[in-house]
Formats: structure tokens, C-alpha cells, sequence
């Protein structure tokens, strides 16, 4: 008799916990459906062993969403992989806290012009000869909203060039730098 009150008690208290997470997580969304700006931005800082590091801005347009980034500290004349990913979370110093891609659609890794893509493919960064890279472009598929919302996510600067193809990751290789996007203040 014992044991099933117990147990009665461990499922509603499951149950509870469960209804409130789901809640939780339904007034995060609605908040930021119903919130009042069109900048994110985040810093990006070096991981362990690398100095890479910058800044990347995103503004809400008709098109889209614009990506504007500077990055410094990259090996000159070369490629980076450059992606969202699923977790805000730089805390490894390596980087791989954040997580995987940002693929809330469960689709292949691509390029960030194809149909068929992770949310958070955003192709390659391109370092010049004193190793800066620069990029400003309208991502149709990015979102600061709903579920392909990227506020919150991370933003990881690869070693290596995302080949585009190459499942799930572009085989972009080691961590750079990591950020995590967060609202930026309205000038």
C-alpha cells in the first residue's frame, strides 16, 4: 500500500514537472515572438589553443535575416566553416558544448544556399592575407523567432573549409572560436 502511494506520488510529481517545463519553454517562445527587436549579435572568443576572434551581427530585413561578421586571427588565404549551432553553451574549451549544427528540421548538411539545409549552415568564411575575414549576406532560412529561432544558439568559426557536402558537418574540423547570440543593444 505503501509502494503505490510512493508511486502515485513520483508520477504526478513526473507529471507536474513535465506540465511546467512544457510551460516554461511555451512563455520563452512567446516572448520572443512578441519581442520588440531586430539586432542579435554575438562575440565570438578564441578556443583552446587558437587566438580567432570577432564579431558577428544579425538584423531582421524583408529578405531575411542579414549576417554581418569580422573575424581576426585566422590562418591567411584560407576557408573556415562557419555555422550555428544548437547549444549557447561555450563552455569546453574546445568548443564542442555547443553542440552540433542548429537543425531543428532534421535535414542534411548543405550549403547555405541550398533548399535542403541545416537552419544554421552559413557556409565559409574566407580569411585575406592578414588573416581577417569578412561577410555580409541575407539568410532566408535564419529566424529570430519560433522554432528556427537562433537566439541563444552558438556561433562556431571552424579550423578548416566546410566542404558543403560532407554529413552532418562539412568536415570543417577543430573549434576556432564560439559565441553565443544574444540581443543587441538598439542604437
Amino acid at each position: 500500500m505503501l509502494d503505490t502511494i510512493k508511486l502515485t506520488l513520483i508520477t504526478f510529481s513526473l507529471i507536474l514537472f513535465a506540465g511546467c517545463a512544457e510551460q516554461n519553454n511555451m512563455n520563452h517562445q512567446t516572448e520572443a515572438e512578441n519581442a520588440d527587436f531586430y539586432e542579435l549579435v554575438t562575440v565570438l572568443h578564441p578556443t583552446m589553443g587558437s587566438q580567432a576572434e570577432g564579431v558577428v551581427r544579425f538584423y531582421q530585413t524583408d529578405e531575411g535575416i542579414r549576417v554581418v561578421a569580422e573575424i581576426s586571427q585566422l590562418e591567411p588565404n584560407s576557408a573556415h566553416g562557419f555555422h550555428i549551432h544548437e547549444f549557447g553553451d561555450c563552455t569546453a574549451p574546445d568548443g564542442t558544448s555547443a553542440g552540433g549544427h542548429f537543425d531543428p528540421h532534421d535535414q542534411p548538411h548543405a550549403g547555405p544556399e541550398d533548399d535542403e539545409r541545416h537552419v544554421g549552415d552559413m557556409g565559409n568564411l574566407v580569411a585575406d592575407e592578414n588573416g581577417i575575414a569578412d561577410i555580409d549576406y541575407v539568410d532566408p532560412v535564419l529566424s529570430f523567432t519560433g522554432e528556427d529561432s537562433i537566439l541563444g544558439r552558438g556561433v562556431i568559426v571552424h579550423a578548416g573549409e566546410d566542404d558543403l557536402e560532407s554529413q552532418p558537418t562539412g568536415d570543417a574540423g577543430a573549434r576556432l572560436a564560439c559565441g553565443v547570440i544574444g540581443v543587441a543593444q538598439s542604437e
